[in-house]
């Protein structure tokens, strides 16, 4: 089945009008946020679907349009076919159904969702941090995160490895001197 038709039979299932995009392995669909649980077990039991694998389960913040896409990447195994299913989020309160019903290894993608976006996950088991201490502030991948210059005590940032030493701090030459030079 091609991305065309795959999209097209997701419509219909919906019985919306959905946007797509993309051709081939990169083909997408955007379904409103409260049509996502629904969207994914359609691709997922749909006649002639079968979407059984998630693949991932990521984010893409959009400050300047108030937005957080959210996108599962899907593939089927029986039908050779791929589609990632995409939704928008409110930015200020970003909240989505759970999949795990659907994939239960979504469990662990959403638990990294919200860790690192904030995005909160409804109905999810177990919603805890699963990188990051649990105390740890905000959401590094949101592109208006300030990392903290400390956590507990411990600084957060190193220099970066290829900059250049500040003057007097590079390495001290103790090995052999040359003499000098004859005359």
């Amino acid at each position: 089945m091609n991305p065309t038709e795959i999209q097209e039979r997701l419509g219909q299932r919906l019985g919306a009008s959905l946007e797509c995009g993309g051709a081939g392995a990169d083909a997408f669909v955007i379904v409103p946020a409260e049509r996502w649980l629904e969207a994914a077990r359609a691709l997922r039991e749909g006649e002639g679907l079968d979407f059984d694998y998630l693949r991932s389960l990521t984010a893409v913040d959009r400050p300047a349009e108030g937005k957080i896409d959210v996108a599962a990447h899907l593939f089927s195994y029986k039908r050779r076919h791929a589609l990632t299913l995409k939704t928008r989020l409110d930015r200020a309160a970003p909240r989505i159904a759970s999949l795990g019903a659907v994939w239960p290894a979504a469990h662990w993608h959403e638990r990294e969702l919200w860790e690192m976006f904030g995005v909160a996950i409804e109905n999810h088991p177990d919603l805890r941090h699963l990188l990051l201490p649990e105390d740890w502030p905000g959401h590094p991948l949101r592109k208006d995160y300030a990392m903290p210059e400390r956590y507990q005590g411990i600084p957060t940032r190193r220099p970066a490895p290829l900059a250049e030493p500040a003057a007097g701090t590079g390495p001290t030459n103790t090995g052999p001197k040359n003499p000098p030079e004859a005359p």
